[in-house]
């Protein structure tokens, strides 16, 4: 057994092997798939205007050079600059786009976690009755329906025909708050601007339903499988005998021993929501990582494409590790 610091150096030493293997697979791929300089200028460029486009990025060197040249410069924090639009720094053009993609993932990760937490330990409770029959049926059908179509009812239903909640954007014209964070709700709580603040809350809606809805059938399915396995326990029947009411013995001790698995779910999925926003992102016009992502990869912004895959990389291997984390301060018996 070792100690929780030893062990988060251990992981952070296991993740450069990582590391290094998925930017290896980056730099072949994007190669492999043709010459960005041709795809971005064109076929009928005139060749003197590729050749100078290829020195200037460096792809007119050896291989094993241009690798070499691409690892040092994201040591230094570097992803290059963008072959499009002024030919701006990649980690600016991330960093701008970040906040948004992170507030919709935080509201739909969470409506995902209390629905389908709320579902599961339902249905478990009712074991074999219509309602949880009905529970079980949801999580297939969410996690088998296409985003963009999800998406797109809601519009139609919220936006078109009742006009409830706005269908695109992440506030209405003017009514954007005062960049702090880059988070639209929290910078607008941050500015005590009421109005902003609602505005933002409305565009986020539809989105973050549409994502949080599609996960949601996934945490109904485990935590109900897992409330299953625990309720059979042999600890809950002595709960139960004791005279417990029975939320305090769901609540309390079958869902927080079931935890575990559903913890580490919950890591995976807030990582996938950063790849389920780029089809969100794309029906709602939400300018965050995915859209900016779709519009690079249609512009052949190679290098744009290729630090964006990195930084999302980089980003899943620290929320794998802050979930390893976590674990041990949920379930005790947990030694590293």
């Amino acid at each position: 057994m070792v100690s929780l610091r030893v062990y988060i150096i251990r992981r952070i030493l296991l993740a450069i092997p990582m590391i290094l293997i998925l930017l290896s697979i980056v730099f072949v791929v994007m190669r492999v798939a043709g010459n960005p300089v041709s795809a971005t200028v064109g076929l009928h460029a005139p060749p003197a205007l590729i050749e100078r486009l290829k020195e200037r990025l460096g792809l007119n060197k050896p291989l094993y050079v241009q690798y070499l040249d691409y690892v040092w410069q994201l040591l230094h924090g570097n992803l290059g600059r963008s072959m499009i639009f002024g030919e701006r720094p990649v980690l600016t053009e991330i960093l701008e786009h970040f906040p948004a993609t992170l507030e919709l993932s935080i509201w739909a990760f969470t409506l995902s976690v209390l629905i389908g937490i709320f579902t599961g330990v339902l249905s478990a409770r009712k074991h074999g009755k219509p309602i949880d029959h009905a529970f079980r049926l949801y999580g297939i059908i969410t996690y088998a329906l296409f985003i963009p179509w999800i998406g797109l009812i809601l519009q139609l239903v919220f936006g078109v025909y009742l006009g409830w909640l706005p269908i695109s954007g992440r506030a209405d014209t003017g009514m954007e708050p005062q960049i702090i964070t880059g988070l639209y709700v929290l910078d607008s709580i941050l500015t005590l601007n009421i109005h902003s603040l609602v505005s933002s809350v409305k565009h986020l809606v539809l989105p973050s339903l549409t994502l949080g809805v599609y996960l949601s059938g996934i945490f109904t399915r485990l935590t109900r499988s897992n409330m299953l396995e625990v309720l059979g326990k042999d600890f809950i029947s002595a709960a139960r005998a004791r005279g417990l009411p029975e939320r305090t013995v769901i609540y309390k001790h079958a869902l927080k021993n079931a935890f575990i698995p559903i913890l580490t779910m919950m890591g995976l999925q807030f990582a996938a929501l950063l790849a389920g926003a780029v089809l969100t992102e794309t029906t709602f016009s939400w300018r965050g990582m995915g859209l900016f992502l779709f519009e690079r990869m249609s512009l052949r912004d190679f290098t744009t494409v290729q630090g964006t895959i990195v930084f999302f990389a980089l980003f899943i291997i620290i929320i794998s590790l802050v979930v390893d984390v976590i674990y041990v301060y949920i379930d005790p018996r947990i030694r590293y």
